[in-house]
């Protein structure tokens, strides 16, 4: 069965899978990995507290993300770049208390690894340690080896990420990463890069699915898609994306499974006009 068609069949041992899968322990790399070569497909979101992540915990979602997008959507930034390593240590720490099953993967924020390997090193340390994550994202290609490297060799599995990669915003914009040969033939060497480096998983953003694809039958690893095209090996979302509660446009790639901005503040006005009109509490929501 050849790698492509594979990514298509479903685990023929449910007790196995990632999702829906029986177990109780820790999902861990290895079961990443497994993942794999099963032709297994799953699904990962975003999680910033521990209400939040208890939620998707407990639905089944074997990877969950504390993503520096967190600036973005619960710290007010404009984009990741000032999300700091304090900052993704309280909430990572947060997210591992609240679940039970997930993988926590805990991206390292800009600032945090460019300097080099040791610097790499330092701060995944802090996030495995102080927030007892399984594991770390960082951003880059053939740029990040070194610091893939270090960290792996050290015993801290490291997750990947390249295409659009948002702590580089300044310098390259959000836009579709790896079209015209050459900018194709970089996102392979930058994916190989990363694998060879000791990598378990690789994020793909906002790459075209044509590269995507051949990125994902290419590597031995699980490529994880977000605006990639429905090739690769896991989906992630931001969680706020994929429930609407973002406001204003959301990317092409989102899908929105629920409207919960519309919810809360339904929800919000109905709290205020009974308080207004005296008809809340009542007698069921007094103590005597």
């Amino acid at each position: 069965m050849t790698q492509l068609s594979a990514a298509h069949t479903k685990p023929s041992d449910g007790s196995k899978a990632l999702y829906g899968g029986k177990g109780t322990r820790r999902i861990t790399v290895r079961d990443i990995a497994l993942a794999k070569e099963r032709g297994e497909k799953w699904p990962m979101l975003t999680a910033y507290d521990a209400m939040t992540a208890s939620v998707f915990d407990e639905s089944g979602i074997p990877v969950i993300l504390v993503g520096d997008s967190a600036g973005n959507c619960h710290l007010g930034y404009d984009t990741t770049v000032p999300v700091t390593l304090d900052e993704m240590s309280m909430l990572s720490a947060a997210v591992v208390r609240g679940t039970r099953r997930s993988l926590i993967v805990a991206d390292l924020p800009f600032g945090s690894y460019q300097e080099g390997p040791v610097q790499a090193l330092r701060s995944a340390t802090r996030l495995v340690k102080e927030a007892g994550v399984g594991a770390v994202k960082l951003e880059g290609g053939e740029r990040s080896h070194e610091q893939i490297r270090l960290l792996v060799e050290s015993g801290i599995p490291v997750m990947a990420h390249i295409g659009l990669t948002p702590q580089s915003v300044n310098a390259m914009g959000y836009r579709v990463q790896g079209r015209g040969e050459e900018a194709a033939q970089q996102m392979l060497r930058d994916a190989k890069a990363v694998q060879d480096a000791g990598a378990f998983a690789v994020v793909l953003e906002l790459v075209p699915a044509e590269l995507a694809a051949e990125v994902t039958r290419t590597l031995q690893i699980p490529t994880v898609g977000i605006g990639a095209g429905a090739e690769t090996d896991a989906q992630v979302l931001v969680w706020t994306d994929m429930l609407g509660l973002t406001s204003g446009r959301v990317p092409k790639f989102v899908k929105q499974y629920a409207d919960l901005r519309q919810v809360m503040t339904d929800a919000a006005k109905s709290f205020a006009e009974d308080v207004v009109a005296g008809t809340f509490p009542q007698e069921e929501h007094s103590v005597h």
